[in-house]
């Protein structure tokens, strides 16, 4: 977040950088742990329903040039999260994600989103098909790798609105503003490059991408879903 003002920094952004770096000295112990086993993936939560009066036989494009694939496929999650209208100068929203492969973190986004959406619904739909952009291009480097990719990606999510408007068919989209981020995310769904289920937002460890969580049980929960070896009265 404090990039946004590399230009023109202020004496308020360096109390926050040096609190920062106070808080990073205090868990020099973290660590990411790349664990290969499987996650347990509830599919019950994930239910493949038929698009096909909607977008066709849409199917997912294999590059033609890939390598023969080896070896065993990863299982990819994807937990979402949106904070709507954070920046108090700009009103725009942050999205942020993170992409775990089996069990170890691959990658994390956090970024101030381009435009100004003017609900949470919206705010997180545009969260939602940058995470879902992503994606698509880390599935084509896996298969460019020779790693199968056989499986569709299971992205969480606690918006309950753009859940539904992504995991059922004959949902219909309200806000013509999110129609790029609504057909984009259910196209993937009816080619099955990733599917949508719920999360309660106190198991979303997205989360922390968002927002600053104030320290307590709910932020230590959340980090050390990502990291390990923090303890808990670094979090009072």
């Amino acid at each position: 977040m404090m990039s946004s003002y590399t230009a023109m920094p202020r004496e308020g952004h360096l109390d926050h950088v040096i609190y920062m770096f106070s808080y990073l000295k205090a868990h020099h112990n973290s660590r990411l742990v790349l664990d290969p086993t499987y996650p347990d993936i509830d599919m019950d939560q994930f239910k493949r329903h038929n698009w096909k009066q909607f977008y066709g036989d849409v199917k997912e494009l294999i590059p033609k040039n890939a390598p023969r694939s080896l070896g065993k496929e990863f299982l990819i999650r994807c937990y979402v999260d949106a904070d709507f209208a954070g920046d108090s100068l700009t009103r725009r929203s942050r999205s942020g994600f993170i992409v775990m492969l089996n069990n170890a973190p691959l990658y994390w986004f956090s970024k101030k989103q381009s435009s100004i959406e003017t609900s949470s619904f919206g705010s997180e739909f545009v969260a939602m098909r940058q995470c879902c952009e992503y994606l698509k291009g880390l599935r084509y480097k896996l298969r460019m790798m020779g790693i199968p990719v056989n499986n569709p990606c299971f992205v969480y999510g606690d918006n309950q609105s753009v859940l539904w408007n992504t995991s059922i068919p004959d949902s219909m989209l309200k806000k013509k503003t999110a129609s790029v981020s609504y057909h984009f995310v259910r196209e993937g769904v009816s080619a099955d490059e990733w599917r949508t289920s719920y999360i309660n937002t106190k198991l979303n460890p997205a989360d922390i991408m968002t927002k600053n969580l104030p320290a307590g049980e709910n932020r230590y929960r959340k980090v050390h879903m990502v990291l390990f070896d923090i303890h808990p009265k670094f979090e009072d």
